[in-house]
């Protein structure tokens, strides 16, 4: 008869393989989706390509997310993530050439990439290496990102600057939140799918380096 107590360290050692195992092929996937995003706002900049607007980039994004999240299980889901991310990633170059276009526009970007980048490496290495299981947020996090997107709506669509700024900044917020809350869920086994997990995270940095730009660009006097 098998000792419980062997028995159970076989099952502790299996699921920790298994996180390790997502922790790796998740970060693997959002760096190779990470420079394909870069690849496709080069482009996007280098032939001047106009935005697609707002419609066709939420019409877009929500669209091949969910895709994503049908096929999420199959070779399919990875052409999907490329897809969502290359879109993405389209749709950044416009912006990206309107603030390099900027007196200090070079100054902004570079200050953006580089906070968004800090914030990334710094919120996940905390959560990596204290273990900490930021779970509960799920709840918080959720409401918080569905308020500021119909906040951002309503700045859109009235021209409210005030409130497109307090939209960026929650966003910095609540991305920051989700950069902790998706690295803990993937530690502890919230989440299983590296598919998911990557296209949680891409999300997060795009938005955070998105929200970074309009905040720099207000503080700047450019925007």
């Amino acid at each position: 008869m098998n000792d419980p107590v062997t028995i159970a360290a076989t099952r502790s050692q299996e699921a920790l393989l298994s996180t390790n195992k997502v922790i790796r092929n998740t970060y693997m996937l959002l760096s190779m989706t990470l420079l394909f995003s870069a690849v496709t706002a080069g482009i996007s900049m280098a032939l001047n390509l106009p935005h697609p607007g707002l419609l066709l980039t939420l019409g877009g994004f929500f669209g091949l997310l969910f895709l994503t999240s049908k096929f999420k299980d199959s070779a399919k889901g990875l052409a999907f993530v490329f897809a969502l991310t290359g879109f993405m990633g389209y749709t950044l170059g416009p912006i990206l050439n309107a603030y390099l276009a900027l007196p200090n526009g070079s100054q902004i970007v570079m200050s953006a990439m580089g906070l968004t980048g800090a914030i990334f490496l710094g919120l996940s290495g905390y959560a990596l290496t204290s273990r900490k299981d930021f779970s509960y947020m799920g709840s918080f996090l959720m409401v918080g990102i569905i308020v500021a997107f119909v906040a951002g709506l309503g700045a859109f669509f009235f021209e409210m600057p005030g409130l497109s700024l307090a939209v960026s900044t929650m966003f910095v917020l609540l991305m920051s939140g989700l950069i902790l809350y998706e690295t803990s869920n993937i530690i502890n086994g919230g989440e299983t799918n590296y598919i998911m997990a990557t296209v949680t995270l891409f999300v997060s940095i795009f938005n955070l380096f998105t929200s970074l730009l309009h905040l720099l660009g207000f503080l700047n006097g450019e925007d």
